[in-house]
């Protein structure tokens, strides 16, 4: 079967299980072509979706990564700052998508909506999503619902939780690891971008016991669009372009994320020393975890063991021994790509993950989310969309 064939076959199938099934007797990345074909033939959507903070980064992944989906389709788009215009105003490069004119959120209609994919800042969403209907599925990308316990993100976000009992509701959103909660929820609490990245390698070998509790060194570095897109001199180019610099040096608000997701694997309690980086690029990120591993334990033992825990997921690459991960790889894309080294230290390993941050860390889990929420399958719609360079 020639790529084009492929394509053309591919741009015809529904069902997206089929395609992955296609995709693994072909060769090469064809599934661009028929970016906008999917979406003109079907154009009253099954599930019609409602993007809040639209005129955002993560909202415009949204919106680019839905152009394929060929079960969903926009029929709300809020930003209150640029309420009245079109998108195509906000984004040029997504004009040829058929999308409604932005509104507030206050002049949302919601009657014509079946679920939410919420992009708005931390703590103004909590107040936003109590007041949606029950019956709406949500996706927030925020980090309201992340940590469970409401101490702590008073304690790291210096404002009390004002949605508790939504909280409880909620469920996180690392799709690889927690699958079948994500199914049966309502509200899903999207991971952020450093936590995907760090947990997807390390939750695998805590459960297995093969590195120790103690000692575990993170060094991860962002590119800019990570801090958002709203106006702020630190991000402004001549303060980014042709340098690096350190942030939120052990006060990053993602650490009690981090840790909570690593203490579950471990059922004990997990302490990291992470230090964030901010990076000249506009998008990706890439996670270095320094670990020591458990007695009588090798990086090949650690290597064998992720391969086998991710061997049946499209979205989680282990790469071949000896590759380094880049961040150029998963440029635009869905997937994480993970590889191990030996530390020259003995007993530790050096373990390295790459995602986009805007689509792995934000958007395209949110998508994974929310395709298993409304029984898709999850690979529905983000297998299209690579970016080049």
């Amino acid at each position: 079967m020639t790529s084009s064939t492929f394509s053309s076959l591919s741009c015809l199938l529904k069902d997206e299980s089929q395609i992955l099934k296609l995709r693994k007797r072909s060769v090469g990345n064809v599934f661009f072509k028929c970016s906008m074909s999917v979406k003109s033939q079907n154009p009253q959507p099954e599930v019609r979706i409602g993007v809040l903070g639209a005129s955002g980064y993560t909202g415009s992944e949204i919106v680019r990564l839905l152009a394929n989906h060929p079960h969903f389709g926009i029929t709300l788009m809020t930003a209150d700052r640029k309420a009245g215009q079109p998108f195509s105003s906000v984004f040029p490069h997504l004009f040829t998508q058929d999308l409604p004119e932005l509104v507030t959120i206050k002049d949302a209609d919601f009657s014509k909506v079946d679920a939410i994919f919420c992009c708005l800042p931390h703590g103004t969403t909590q107040e936003v999503i109590k007041a949606l209907p029950k019956e709406l599925k949500i996706v927030d990308l925020s980090a309201d619902f992340r940590l469970q316990d409401p101490f702590e993100y008073e304690e790291w976000y210096g404002q009390p939780h004002r949605a508790v009992d939504l909280q409880k509701e909620a469920v996180y959103g690392l799709t690889e690891i927690l699958r079948d909660e994500v199914k049966g929820a309502r509200l899903v609490a999207n991971p952020g971008c450093y936590p995907t990245s760090i947990q997807l390698p390390l939750v695998p070998l805590m459960k297995a016991n093969l590195i120790q509790l103690g000692g575990i060194i993170i060094d991860s570095k962002s590119g800019v669009s990570g801090a958002g897109r709203g106006a702020k001199e630190a991000n402004l180019y001549t303060e980014i372009a042709e340098g690096m610099y350190s942030y939120g040096i052990t006060r990053h608000r993602h650490v009690p994320e981090i840790e909570q997701g690593l203490s579950e694997a471990a059922k004990s309690k997990v302490t990291v020393s992470f230090t964030p980086h901010l990076m000249p690029m506009i998008r990706g990120m890439q996670s270095t975890i320094y670990v020591e591993m458990a007695p009588g334990i090798t990086t090949e033992d650690l290597h064998q063991h992720l391969k086998v825990s991710y061997k049946e997921e499209e979205f989680v690459r282990v790469l071949d021994k000896g590759v380094v991960p880049r961040t150029h790889n998963v440029r635009g894309s869905n997937y994480c790509h993970i590889n191990i080294f030996p530390d020259r230290i003995q007993g530790r390993a050096i373990i390295v993950s790459v995602i986009d941050n805007l689509v792995k860390g934000a958007s395209g889990q949110a998508l994974q989310n929310l395709n298993l929420m409304m029984g898709f399958h999850e690979t529905t719609g983000l297998l299209y969309q690579p970016l080049f360079p």
